[in-house]
């Protein structure tokens, strides 16, 4: 696998732009190869209505030039959360690469056929959950999320299920993206990508570790 942009990224003598997104492929796809699960898990940060912050992880499910994006019940806490202040951060850790990428910016909401496009591509039984799950709320028990599951799965037999409502999908556009390699001794390799919108050019710092 090449690493010719990660070479660049940490020399710093190369003055040339280089593009934080195409330095993200290089490392997502040496990730594909070498985490043993979910080499697309990220980190994802917002802030409750009193300004506090919340994380959990969550998956990478599409990614282009403009941003990245998953998908979720808007009904949820981090759903809600991000209808209300649409800005966020991303943190993808990938241990057997000693690696980490940290990613800032402001949310969009993906468009309807995006949502439609890849609740489609779900399984039948993610499908069938997304469409059931109040997400986030209190729950009775287990048997009462399985029995909810039961009757929808009777209730659609062969048919197909369309994508609720409240299910899609958040695109976050990076106006901050932090590449960071480990290092013996802590002296660790960190490199900040910022910009000061989505259509502006991006200006490259080494950082101290």
């Amino acid at each position: 696998m090449s690493e010719a942009l990660t070479a660049r990224l940490f020399d710093d003598a190369d003055l040339e732009p280089l593009d934080p997104f195409a330095v993200f492929e290089e490392w997502f796809a040496i990730a594909q190869q070498n985490e043993v699960n979910d080499a697309n898990a990220m980190a994802l940060a917002s802030v409750d209505e009193n300004g506090l912050p919340d994380v959990r992880m969550v998956l990478l499910n599409e990614r282009d030039e403009r941003g990245y994006c998953f998908f979720t019940n808007f009904e949820s806490a981090k759903g809600q959360q991000l209808l209300a202040n649409s800005q966020a951060a991303l943190c993808f850790h990938w241990k057997s690469m000693r690696r980490q990428i940290r990613i800032r910016g402001a949310v969009e909401q993906v468009s309807t056929e995006e949502a439609d496009k890849y609740f489609a591509s779900r399984s039948k039984g993610s499908r069938i959950a997304s469409s059931v799950s109040d997400q986030s709320r209190p729950l009775e028990s287990r048997a009462a999320l399985a029995a909810r599951v039961a009757r929808k799965t009777a209730e659609i037999g062969e048919s197909e299920i369309d994508r609720p409502a409240h299910w899609s999908g958040f695109r976050v556009l990076p106006t901050v993206m932090e590449f960071w390699k480990d290092g013996e001794f802590r002296l660790h390799d960190r490199v900040q990508f910022t910009r000061e919108s989505q259509t502006a050019q991006w200006s490259r710092q080494r950082l101290f570790p």
